[in-house]
């Protein structure tokens, strides 16, 4: 069972591991995952672990369990509101202790009095300052260290130096250092509020999903329309949508044609004209038509949710680089208060006053708060997937996000990937139509369709079928009955419609009509084979065409300049695909391959490096879960979407270039936000140490680099494609 929650009051990485270390040692919690950047944890437990459980080990640890009800959000604006407050005023105290020091550099002495001094530095520290007290004293109560700790240990021994040095020194003359106490303390809360501030905009995404949900529908029900919360609306219900308004629900058109923007769901940019028969999701907007809808789906079942819901579960899951810096920040506090202590003792030792070696302790306390380090891969991570469900693309999770950038061939199904998958029969030989209409009757094959339209308008009738079967791979067999007016059948004589492979395994021959349908072939139509079980040869056959998706011979291009091979998969003829891939620049067409054998071929292709695979169809399930990295186009398949760990949610091929270049990205903006992080400490704790930085120097270096990597990752908001073209093959 899967729980998700919550949690308030974590501050650094040093949190994250510590929340995450209380909740596994519940007995039946099988895997968790807390993200600092969303404030959430996701666990993995058996049915015995209760929602009460998992509050009293978080509280245990020191936090607190959010609750995600109105009253809950309120209380957070309302807290939101109390720090900033809190943040203003703590600037007001701290501005006139501040700024003598700034003056002296300037060679102006204007001290103020020692007593004043107190007076502004301390509701800083004790008011103020006071989270940082209850947090630290929570972390050492669980035998753990976290910012907070290092925060109240540094500012504490600044501000306890400063009034000893007071009451030692009643004349006033004694350096104190008050203004570093209170500077660091306000330098880490405008660091907080502007990190949590910067914060809110990786979930941007998450939002503008959300506020697609309208709150009502109007609903036609015994013949008269009511307005009902979405909460009453049953499946099967007629929903009457008028222009311009959202349309609540997922379901299909029953009557009216209008233009509906999808922007938000799938990334189109432009309206898509909707009629009877088409399908419409939840959240897109009406344009200039009145719709009658019958719902399909509701609440969690529509495509909003499930999109919400995806976006939210990448979201909060852990990349495995972040377990890497989980693993270093689980030692990073207990070693920066060791070094601290070996600071504080070597400049003693060295020959310096006690005054002097506290400070440069205090430094090194205040600048290795591990704030960045528990923010850099989160913050990037939230920031790429919500940028790339805005483009129409959704990532499964953080480990499909990571895995995505090293994909070096890309592996396409050829029908409803690199074609519409709408195709259209061009040809028949022989007494073929109404035998192949009964057997495809019921088949929600892309051939299927394109025999039934022509079917249907060549008013031919279909003869029945019984025990009809797939063939995987391969094509369909099943017993035809007579129909009026048709040649008599054979009671319980199988007939086969397929492909050569069917044919050549049947042992019938393809007859005289092989090189007809061969130049068929040769013009890229597919071709299927009719013919009595039995029979020496076939009946005759069926040409179809697909057309070529206008968008697919861009994506080639575009995955050919980044490095990345592109390889046809198709159980096609040769012929066939052939043709269509040197339409597209393909050289690697590998043809005839049955589901199974699919699979197969992407293992061999994995020896080659990171391998994608691309399919919308259920036969491309076993290939897309072979695959490093499984993208599925959402006109496709629940099966194949749900075997996929990328969702493309418009059949554009161009979106597996955006999914690889987003990835990219985001996996470049991961590296640089961890070099930084590791770089304030790795360059500052030495300066500290050896007296290079002051108290406030080393606070407004620890807020910048909290606030420096949530920037750097809010540039992920504002990608575009077309600016990751020109970059080069790594």
């Amino acid at each position: 069972m899967r729980h998700q929650i919550g949690i308030n009051g974590m501050t650094c990485a040093s949190c994250v591991r510590h929340v995450e270390t209380a909740l596994q040692r519940l007995p039946g919690v099988q895997s968790v995952s807390v993200n600092l950047a969303t404030e959430a944890a996701t666990l993995e437990a058996a049915p015995e672990v209760t929602p009460a459980a998992i509050r009293a080990a978080v509280e245990a640890a020191g936090y607190v369990v959010r609750e995600d009800t109105p009253e809950a959000a309120d209380a957070l604006d309302a807290q939101a509101r109390r720090e900033t407050w809190h943040l203003w005023l703590a600037i007001l105290l701290t501005l006139p202790l501040v700024l003598p020091m700034l003056a002296m550099a300037a060679g102006v002495h204007a001290v103020l009095p020692a007593s004043v001094q107190f007076l502004l530095a301390t509701p800083v520290q004790f008011v103020f300052g006071a989270r940082f007290y209850r947090a630290g004293w929570h972390a050492l109560k669980a035998r753990t260290g976290n910012m907070d700790l290092l925060v109240a240990l540094g500012t504490t021994a600044a501000y306890g130096l400063s009034l000893q040095q007071m009451l030692s020194h009643p004349d006033g003359h004694s350096h104190l250092y008050f203004e570093a106490s209170a500077a660091v303390i306000t330098l880490v809360l405008l660091g907080k509020w502007l990190e949590t501030r910067a914060r809110r905009q990786t979930t941007a995404a998450i939002r503008a999903l959300q506020a697609l949900r309208p709150d009502t529908a109007r609903v036609i029900r015994d013949g008269e329309e009511r307005t009902l919360p979405l909460a009453r609306i049953r499946v099967d219900d007629e929903v009457l949508v008028r222009p311009g308004e959202r349309i609540p629900v997922d379901g299909v058109i029953l009557a009216g044609r209008s233009l509906v923007d999808e922007s938000l769901l799938t990334g189109e940019s432009r309206p898509v004209p909707r009629e009877p028969g088409d399908r419409v999701a939840g959240g897109a907007i009406s344009g200039d038509g009145v719709l009658r809808v019958r719902v399909t789906a509701i609440g969690a079942d529509t495509l909003l949710a499930r999109i919400i819901h995806q976006v939210e579960a990448a979201q909060a899951a852990k990349a495995p680089i972040q377990r890497q810096v989980d693993r270093v920040s689980a030692v990073f506090v207990p070693v920066v208060l060791v070094i601290a202590l070996v600071t504080a003792l070597g400049w003693w030792l060295a020959g310096a006053n006690a005054e002097t070696a506290i400070i440069h302790a205090v430094a090194v306390l205040v600048i290795a708060c591990p704030c960045a380090l528990g923010l850099a891969t989160p913050t990037a991570i939230m920031a790429g997937t919500g940028v790339a469900a805005r483009r129409g693309i959704l990532i499964q999770d953080a480990e499909a996000l990571e895995t995505t950038h090293q994909v070096r061939v890309v592996a396409f199904d050829k029908t409803g990937t690199l074609t519409l998958g709408k195709p259209a029969l061009i040809a028949h030989e022989g007494e073929v139509l109404a035998r192949a209409a009964g057997l495809q009757a019921d088949s929600d094959h892309p051939l299927a369709h394109a025999l039934q339209t022509f079917v249907a308008a060549s008013n031919v009738t279909a003869m029945a079928a019984v025990n009809v079967r797939a063939v995987p791979g391969r094509g369909v067999q099943g017993e035809l009955a007579p129909v009026p007016g048709a040649e008599a059948e054979q009671p319980g004589e199988t007939w086969l419609l397929g492909n050569r492979q069917l044919m050549a395994e049947s042992g019938v021959a393809l007859g005289e009509a092989e090189s007809r349908a061969a130049a068929f072939e040769a013009e890229g139509a597919s071709v299927s084979w009719l013919a009595r079980a039995g029979a020496s040869q076939t009946a005759g056959f069926l040409a179809f065409r697909d057309q070529i998706r206008p968008e697919a011979a861009e994506a080639v291009r575009r995955l050919q300049a980044l490095g990345i091979t592109p390889v046809m998969l198709t159980g096609d003829n040769a012929g066939s695909a052939r043709v269509v891939a040197d339409q597209l620049g393909i050289t690697e067409v590998v043809a005839e391959v049955l589901p199974a054998q699919k699979a197969e071929v992407l293992t061999r292709l994995r020896a080659r490096g990171v391998t994608a695979m691309v399919g919308d169809g259920i036969n491309d399930a076993p290939a897309l879960a072979t695959a490093d990295v499984g993208m599925a186009m959402s006109d496709g398949t629940d099966v194949a979407m749900h075997t996929a760990k990328v969702t493309l949610m418009r059949g554009d091929p161009r979106l597996i270039v955006d999914a690889i270049a987003i990835s990219r990205r985001t996996w470049r903006t991961i590296r640089q936000n961890l070099f930084w992080a590791f770089a304030y400490n790795v360059v500052g704790i030495p300066l500290a140490a050896l007296g290079y930085l002051s108290p406030v120097v080393a606070g407004a270096a620890m807020a910048f680099s909290s606030v420096s990597v949530v920037t750097n990752a809010l540039r992920l908001t504002v990608w575009h494609p077309e600016r990751d073209d020109e970059e080069t093959p790594r």
